[in-house]
């Protein structure tokens, strides 16, 4: 029978696409804009840096289809970058290849990619500072890539992240009717870019912040779906890594969050709670996904800051009070 080659066929030449990777074999560098990769790319770099000598660094990593404005000043939100620099941190946040003005924009690059590039960056900046700490924070999908990094063996020399809305949205907690359709469409369409409207999900309150990211031109606004696949099996690997994080870690999430579901997010966090030492998370009655761009985006990075200067004192704003327990009440 014919039909079967024919099929397999078919769904080979429409397998799932992951952006090239750069031309050259180098040693990672880190220029004044930008970040070279090992394998050639450039990716474009922010940075916010205080007067004189930093008390300590930190490496912001981005969402998905989102890029390192999004630690910059926004609409109606202070910045993450700005209000860390303020109080004596070096921040650098980068565009991760695929997203942004990094090479390939719009195309899955590929999760090891991603992981390599935080770990090369992270490398970077301790040569850079060899005498301060070195923190990372990560937000949503940049908190998976940072979760599948630190668990990795070969993790980079971070001394502790925050997690922020973290994608760990794995197999376990994802139904099976999206697991499939997803795997369906990669493997017949993966160029289509289904849209979102409907759905009636909003990320945050901050709606001036929401219509910026509508207007910028570097906000991917159409998804391909095998982009979606692909973040699919991140999210996978970060709800199944997190329970391995020996990084001294906080991990924060909002109870209007509409894009992480709050199943996954228990999931995840009855296991990283274990009582191993270290861990901790704060629960925000009024935070949604973006919560550092959020109407209250100050109280969540002023509870970072805080956490990144002392890792044994309660967060200011109180969000570690019973935080699983009311977590598991709005579940319900």
């Amino acid at each position: 029978m014919v039909w079967p080659f024919l099929a397999a066929g078919f769904l080979a030449a429409c397998a799932p696409q992951v952006a090239p990777s750069g031309s050259e074999s180098r040693s990672p560098a880190l220029k004044e804009t930008v970040f070279e990769t090992s394998d050639g790319l450039a990716l474009p770099v922010r940075k916010w840096v205080p007067q004189g000598e930093p008390e300590a660094v930190v490496l912001a990593v981005h969402g998905f289809n989102d890029y390192s404005k999004s630690y910059d000043i926004v609409p109606d939100a202070p910045g993450v970058g700005p209000v860390l620099a303020a109080q004596g941190f070096a921040v650098f946040a980068y565009d991760q290849r695929g997203f942004g003005a990094a090479p390939h924009a719009g195309l899955w690059p590929g999760e090891d990619q991603m992981i390599g590039d935080f770990s090369d960056f992270a490398r970077q900046l301790r040569a850079l500072y060899p005498t301060q700490p070195l923190y990372a924070v990560g937000v949503s999908m940049g908190g998976a890539v940072i979760i599948a990094a630190m668990t990795s063996g070969d993790a980079p020399p971070v001394d502790a992240v925050a997690l922020v809305a973290p994608a760990v949205w794995g197999d376990e907690t994802m139904p099976l009717p999206y697991r499939t359709a997803l795997w369906f469409g990669a493997h017949t369409m993966p160029w289509a870019t289904p849209t979102a409207e409907g759905l009636g999900r909003m990320a945050s309150d901050n709606i001036e912040m929401l219509r910026d990211n509508g207007t910028d031109p570097l906000f991917i606004k159409e998804t391909r779906i095998d982009s979606i696949y692909g973040l699919s099996k991140l999210m996978n690997r970060a709800q199944d890594k997190v329970p391995e994080l020996s990084v001294p870690t906080l991990y924060l999430y909002g109870a209007n969050d509409e894009v992480i579901p709050k199943d996954a997010t228990i999931v995840a966090l009855d296991q990283f709670l274990d009582g191993s030492p270290g861990r901790r998370f704060g629960f925000y009655e009024q935070g949604w996904h973006m919560m550092l761009r959020d109407l209250q985006a100050d109280i969540v990075i002023q509870d970072i800051a805080s956490y990144f200067k002392d890792r044994e004192q309660a967060l200011p704003s109180g969000v570690e009070v019973d935080a699983l327990t009311r977590l598991k009440a709005h579940e319900n």
